[in-house]
Parts: C-alpha cells; structure tokens; sequence
C-alpha cells in the first residue's frame, strides 16, 4: 500500500507583500518582428508577475506601460526595475482574492541589484 503525500497548500491570502525585481526583457523581446516587440514585453512582464506572486490577476501601472513604450514599438528597455505588489482584492465579486499591481522603478545602474522586500 502506497501512502498519499499531503502537500501543504500554500496560502497566499496572508502573504499581502512587495518586493524589488529586475526583469531582463531582452530575452523576451530578442528575435521577435518590430512591430511586436513592445506588446511582447507586456506579455513578459505579465507573466513574470504570475509566476513570482502566484495570482492570476496582474495589473499594470498606466506609468509603466508608458515606460515600455517611450522610445517606440521597437525599442524596449533591455533591463526594467518592478515592483510587484500583492494586494487584496476589495471588490465583492471577485474571482481571485489576491491580485498583484506592477510598477515601474527608476534606477540609473543595474549593476548589484537583487530581489528586495519592501516594507509599505
């Protein structure tokens, strides 16, 4: 007789956090036509957020959509500095209790930066 594992689900409820990443979007966008280069770096971004927070719903910051695409279709930031909120979702009909909100932090140098906590 096999015995059955129990994995402990993990509860992101309590895990109401934010933290500092670099995401390297040249990988994303290298290869890719022109004139798919921005919005593939959105879709990058998006689900960079899904596997680091572990929700569904991603939202952007209007400020970091102008971020990617301010110097064109075509030329998106090698290198982005996010930070990726984990907030609660208020609104009664929600699907998803949790939702992550992404935005843009101006760095000059990403050289030494790594995965931080920041306290709100």
């Amino acid at each position: 007789m096999a015995k059955e594992k129990k994995t402990a689900a993990r509860s992101a409820i309590s895990d109401v956090v934010t933290r500092d990443y670099t995401i390297h979007l040249h990988k994303a966008v290298f290869g890719r036509s022109f004139k798919y280069r921005a919005p593939q770096a959105v879709k990058a971004i998006k689900t960079f957020a899904k596997k680091h927070m572990g929700t569904s719903d991603v939202r952007l910051d209007p400020q970091l959509n102008k971020e990617i695409w301010k110097q064109g279709i075509r030329n998106v930031p090698r290198r982005m500095r996010l930070r990726l909120s984990r907030k609660r979702n208020d609104e009664e009909d929600a699907k998803e209790k949790l939702y992550t909100y992404v935005q843009y932090v101006p760095v000059l140098n990403f050289k030494g930066l790594e995965t931080t906590v920041v306290e709100e």
